[in-house]
């Protein structure tokens, strides 16, 4: 019933949209995606079916899809290019491989922080998804005071402490980029400076790899998303039980600037050619129907306006009522290659 209504939002917010003439005309998009994951299929279909649009989908990671759209040029057929990063994201627009839009629905359904800086051509890329990184820590060496804020993690006392993948992984850079942009240059770095001086070991592994490492003993604080946490809460296999029994969650800043959001995000590519189409996915992806597949799916938030999440692994680790930061991703962007910069003077591996 609950997703036969959202059905019945979606048909009659596309039906009347300004883009119906042109979806009647041509009914195909092609999209590039980095996103792998099997609930997006049924978002897919069901725009298939509630529109006629016909999806063809190519699918690769982040850097493969960005090499390919330079590769193709204007003969590129891509319309829409879905990416799991802000960073990522704005190092493809950066490369002048999107094309601004403008859309009534998008800037009234999706908070203007979690968009690209809009200009007055209209905005070339909007999260849809949003993830928090948040902090795992051992309550038998850790206390929660400890770990409160980010800031904190760079604090001597936690020397010897600290896990975390390499420093250059979008995740991280998106996080180090907005601490920076919160801090300033000469605070940010420092800061960094005190990551590396804390490490329990080298960087390496994914995010699940630092939280085990913090049951294992190995690491007493990990760096992760939290949808990795989420699905070990799901997973019904013994030694991912035993795993979360030994850690806790702390999303971190909650007194003062929230806890880090990241983004998964679409954008109509340079050289599309079902542009009309293009914007109607776009607008389909914000609708009550896609941002409930992207909550309850894959273990991510809603980026859409007021929308409650339902999934019961978030709430089991306090996601459905932390406070988030506001700082605009889009201002963010430009701190990414600053920061990379940081992160060599420092030695972040």
């Amino acid at each position: 019933m609950k997703h036969a209504l959202k059905l019945s939002l979606v048909l009659a917010a596309i039906a009347l949209g300004s883009q119906t003439q042109a979806i009647a005309q041509d009914k195909v998009l092609n999209l590039y995606s980095a996103r792998h994951y099997q609930t997006d299929e049924a978002m897919y279909d069901t725009f298939t079916r509630t529109t006629g649009i016909k999806i063809n989908r190519v699918d690769a990671d982040d850097a493969g899809i960005i090499a390919r759209l330079r590769a193709e040029g204007a003969a590129s057929p891509a319309d829409v290019i879905m990416l799991v990063d802000a960073a990522r994201l704005a190092v493809a627009d950066a490369q002048g491989l999107f094309q601004p839009i403008k859309s009534a629905k998008l800037d009234e359904t999706i908070p203007a922080n979690l968009r690209a800086t809009a200009t007055a051509d209209g905005v070339t890329w909007t999260g849809f998804s949003t993830r928090a990184r948040v902090v795992v820590y051992d309550p038998a060496r850790v206390k929660a005071e400890d770990v409160a804020t980010y800031e904190q993690l760079a604090d001597p006392k936690l020397k010897g402490m600290v896990c975390t993948r390499s420093g250059s992984h979008p995740y991280n850079l998106s996080l180090f980029a907005t601490v920076v942009e919160r801090l300033g240059d000469q605070k940010g770095e420092a800061w960094l400076k005190g990551l590396v001086d804390n490490m329990a070991r080298a960087p390496k592994g994914g995010d699940t790899d630092q939280i085990k490492g913090v049951a294992s003993g190995e690491c007493g604080i990990g760096l992760t998303n939290t949808y990795y946490i989420a699905r070990l809460i799901k997973s019904d296999k013994p030694e991912d039980k035993a795993v979360m029994s030994k850690v806790r969650v702390m999303f971190p800043n909650q007194g003062t600037s929230g806890t880090h959001v990241n983004i998964a995000g679409a954008a109509v590519a340079k050289h599309a050619k079902n542009r009309e189409n293009a914007i109607a996915f776009m607008e389909f992806l914000s609708s009550p129907y896609a941002q409930d597949y992207f909550a309850n799916g894959n273990n991510e938030f809603p980026a859409a306006k007021g929308l409650k999440i339902d999934n019961p692994a978030i709430k089991a680790m306090g996601g459905d009522h932390f406070k988030a930061e506001t700082v605009p991703l889009g201002s963010v962007a430009k701190n990414l290659t600053k920061v990379q910069q940081m992160l060599d003077r420092v030695g972040y591996k």
